[in-house]
């Protein structure tokens, strides 16, 4: 891998482990998929040998799969920020080795994202002509027999939308400024992805909604496999920036517990409570406890303090919400007072770092 990207893409990360269960997959394997669908649920949910990369259902893995070898595209929705374009993404460099072709859907998609455009330069000088044709994602995704993904789908306007019909049922794509038809070869499919709090925004045609099979994907409900993910998300970013320092597991537990519980409206004995209108996700815990670890690292020392969690509280959790804010500040002056611990504790004297 690059030293210095970022985020390299899941078939880089892991392509030691990918390669391993290559070499040792003896499992029947789709037409055009480089690895069987056990050995994806194992790259997927881990093993003896390797932890698991996601946390979810092993029955959603399997009917995602299932989806994708058969004619149906796969839509992952879900609340914002339960890792379902993680999961598009690994189940991309698994099946076909590459995860990177994506269409990002907002307002401003347009319909040559979805099948292809033009190098205007070229075209003006030469006329239509392979050399002039810029493919989308979809249209390598075609022709290399690969998974393509499709981020936010809802949030394009429906005629972008429905430029994907004939490539979802003819699984084809023409091209009549040259003559030809691209054909799907074997292994090509799409992942995409919607919100549900993004419903009614562009909702999908009922013809295009045909040509996928639905699956959502859930908070994770345990709270032990919570804390265990954000603990490992985060040890892998802080050894990404060269931070030798890990959080500490008490504070890491109050950040994860309290997003639980404003997140679900319903504390850990069952007790109701109030729920944040805004998104307090497993994605923004881990964004929160990275940024607690870099604070106290780089200002004063220190793998971060509860009184880091509380100021951090008001631009993740919060964001511009008045009303949230006032729930933050009740849970903590209501809730984190009760709990035992010293770092309840000094969680809970710090809530004068709340903005007013």
């Amino acid at each position: 891998m690059n030293p210095a990207v970022q985020r390299p893409p899941a078939e880089l990360r892991y392509a030691d482990e990918l390669a391993a269960l290559a070499a040792s997959d003896r499992d029947p394997r789709p037409p055009g998929w480089r690895l069987s669908m056990p050995a994806v649920r194992r790259f997927l949910l881990g093993d003896g040998d390797a932890p698991a990369k996601i946390v979810c259902a092993p029955s959603l893995i399997e009917r995602a799969m299932v989806g994708l070898a058969s004619s149906r595209a796969l839509l992952l929705i879900g609340e914002p920020g339960t890792a379902k374009s993680l999961l598009s993404e690994l189940l991309a460099a698994a099946i076909c080795g590459q995860s990177t072709l994506t269409v990002q859907g907002s307002a401003a998609t347009t319909e040559d994202q979805i099948r292809y455009g033009w190098n205007y330069a070229l075209l003006l000088n030469e006329g239509p002509s392979a050399r002039a044709l810029v493919p989308s994602p979809l249209m390598r995704a075609m022709r290399e027999g690969r998974i393509a993904r499709f981020e936010e789908i809802t949030r394009c306007p429906p005629e972008v939308q429905d430029a994907l019909l004939s490539l979802l049922s003819e699984r084809l794509l023409a091209v009549p400024e040259l003559g030809e038809t691209v054909f799907a070869a074997p292994g090509f499919n799409l992942i995409a992805t919607a919100n549900t709090r993004d419903r009614g925004v562009n909702e999908m045609s009922a013809a295009l909604k045909r040509r996928f099979s639905f699956e959502t994907v859930f908070p994770i409900a345990d709270l032990d496999q919570e804390l265990a993910l954000v603990q490992a998300e985060v040890s892998r970013l802080l050894a990404q920036d060269g931070v030798p320092r890990a959080p500490a597991a008490d504070l890491l537990e109050v950040l994860v517990t309290t997003f639980r519980e404003l997140r679900n409206g319903v504390d850990g004995q069952g007790q109701a409570g109030e729920r944040l209108s805004s998104v307090v996700s497993t994605a923004e815990a881990v964004a929160v406890a990275h940024a607690v670890t870099l604070r106290g690292h780089y200002l004063r020392g220190d793998a971060g303090q509860a009184a880091d969690i509380v100021e951090l509280l008001a631009g993740a959790a919060a964001k511009d919400n008045a009303d949230d804010l006032k729930k933050i500040r009740r849970y903590i002056e209501q809730r984190a007072a009760k709990r035992p611990g010293e770092a309840w504790k000094a969680f809970h004297a710090a809530r004068h770092l709340l903005p007013p």
